[in-house]
């Protein structure tokens, strides 16, 4: 059967206190919604609704994409009134309700729960809470058949008491919805019109209600406050840290490790405590990373290693490469089989061969360095005049000597050396031996300058 998708997500979030709309708010460096969005993707569904309100501007700016269709609620009167919203533009045979600031529900939950829909049956994702305080309560007969759903705020004693809570979440007939929302009432303690009284409706139109619950009760889990952002926090990364394990990767302290992005790992790979994984993330067999390293988009290959405080953002390391502790990398960096950057050593758009070398205190930007060659320490490549960037071409096994700058647009030779405190401005042929420095003078008799005395 075709299926759309709503999601709701035109709530305020007044006790989060923040001008952000509440479903913009970030777990593991996403929006909320945004996550929401991407399991509503898995999903395949003909289309997607996001029905925006509070901040829909700057929603629809961060998350716009082509398979989405904004609709505003210009007024928040309920969950019901807001899927009334979307109705005008939905053609499917079941519909699937989500909510924007519950982003960690998971697709085999959804897909289970789908299963269940029919055009006969409604399937409600419900959840069992030791405390299900602020969740609707889900109300069955003796038979153990849902009737009902009964908001906190208008429940009895007795209803109160029910531990299965109502998620929201929940898979309808498209032919039934209009008629339904139609027959929506705020007759209740808020004065809204809510969604969940289409359960009482559909039952009464003799359809069965069937639910479905998520292994692990996160997944429904929301996020009104800061408190329950940070919440949320941890447990998607107690997930992705248990998944990572799974794949052989050894964590040293699980709870001191995040990912905010997409991770994909070997075996035997070895992490040590407070990483932070960004954006899309290779990481290879036999990978060792240091403390507090945060790596943002790159490719670690086999056997690299990235020592301690460490930041990588758009680099490759080769196999067996290493760096750190206390290198950046910087978009464009790539180190070739084997090679080595060092401590306070600066890489950025540039390539290092294989077995090159830059031990320490470099800054190597806009730079080709050929294979086995070695950067002495100090030394800079000058490739900004101020309006343009330029290149440094270095050879194989090329020597460079300590704190020289090298002067863009500039090629030095394979073989080359060139000496220490040198400033290198022209071609080095291959072999040679450049010295780009002024002759030392010696005065002799020479009077240091002295203090004047205080008056």
């Amino acid at each position: 059967m075709s299926l759309e998708i709503v999601i709701l997500a035109a709530g305020q979030g007044t006790r989060m206190r923040s001008a952000l709309p509440k479903v913009l708010h970030p777990v593991a460096g996403k929006a909320m919604l945004g996550h929401v969005i991407d399991t509503a993707r898995a999903l395949n569904p003909q289309r997607i609704h996001v029905v925006i309100g509070h901040g829909a501007d700057a929603v629809r700016e961060r998350l716009a994409a082509a398979d989405l269709n904004f609709v505003l609620q210009e007024q928040q009167l309920g969950t019901g009134h807001a899927l009334a919203q979307a109705l005008p533009f939905i053609q499917a045979e079941r519909v699937l309700v989500l909510y924007g600031d519950v982003p960690l529900i998971e697709a085999p939950t959804l897909e289970r729960l789908l299963a269940q829909a029919a055009p006969e049956q409604l399937a409600l994702l419900t959840v069992e809470l030791a405390d299900p305080s602020g969740y609707g309560r889900i109300v069955r007969d003796a038979a153990g058949r849902v009737t009902a759903i009964v908001e906190q705020k208008d429940a009895s004693a007795e209803q109160r008491a029910i531990r299965e809570g109502n998620t929201g979440i929940l898979a309808l007939p498209g032919a039934r919805l209009a008629d339904w929302l139609g027959r929506l009432s705020n007759r209740n303690a808020q004065g809204e019109y809510y969604l969940t009284d289409v359960i009482a409706m559909a039952v009464a139109d003799g359809l069965t209600v069937a639910t479905a619950q998520p292994e692990d009760a996160m997944e429904v889990q929301g996020a009104n406050d800061r408190l329950q952002l940070s919440q949320l926090e941890r447990h998607y990364q107690q997930r992705a840290a248990r998944r990572l394990m799974a794949q052989g990767v050894t964590l040293l302290d699980p709870a001191r490790f995040d990912v905010r992005g997409e991770v994909t790992a070997g075996r035997d790979v070895v992490i040590d405590v407070n990483v932070i994984l960004e954006g899309r993330v290779v990481i290879e067999d036999g990978v060792e990373i240091g403390a507090h390293c945060v790596i943002r988009n790159s490719t670690l290959r086999r056997g690299a290693v990235v020592k301690a405080h460490s930041h990588l953002d758009g680099a490759e390391l080769g196999e067996g490469a290493d760096c750190g502790p206390f290198a950046r990398l910087r978009p464009g960096s790539v180190l070739g089989a084997g090679a080595h950057v060092g401590n306070f050593v600066e890489l950025k758009n540039a390539v290092m061969g294989a077995g090159a070398k830059a031990g320490h205190l470099a800054y190597l930007g806009d730079a080709e360095i050929g294979a086995a060659s070695n950067i002495g320490a100090g030394t800079i490549t000058c490739n900004y005049d101020g309006a343009n960037k330029h290149r440094t071409v270095i050879g194989e096994d090329a020597f460079i000597g300590t704190n020289n700058s090298l002067v863009a647009p500039v090629t030095i030779g394979a073989g080359a050396t060139t000496a220490a405190g040198s400033v290198i401005t022209s071609a080095v042929p291959d072999s040679a031996l450049a010295v780009g420095r002024a002759r030392q003078r010696n005065i002799d008799g020479w009077q240091r300058p002295q203090k004047s005395p205080k008056s």
